[in-house]
């Protein structure tokens, strides 16, 4: 895969971070842990977008309908039922 080198500007604080991050050996260095920030935002809005996908289907999936938590219960249970 081909990189391509970037200038970022952070605080003394993350500098820090991302130095004691390195030297814990959770990471080789710098970089790697900035992709692997990157790769975790990216799977997590991914998962937001799925999420927001899902609600607009069920917004579009029509007017509620009433729901028998008891019937429910009895259904489930009488599958099963041992028998």
């Amino acid at each position: 895969m081909a990189t391509v080198r970037k200038t970022i500007s952070l605080t003394n604080q993350q500098d820090a971070w991302i130095t004691a991050q390195v030297e814990a050996g959770r990471f080789t260095n710098d970089s790697e842990l900035i992709r692997d920030l990157i790769r975790r935002e990216q799977e997590r809005m991914a998962e937001i977008d799925n999420i927001r996908a899902a609600l607009i289907d069920g917004e579009q999936s029509g007017e509620p309908q009433p729901f028998d938590f008891d019937q429910f219960k009895r259904h489930k249970l009488a599958q099963h039922k041992p028998g």
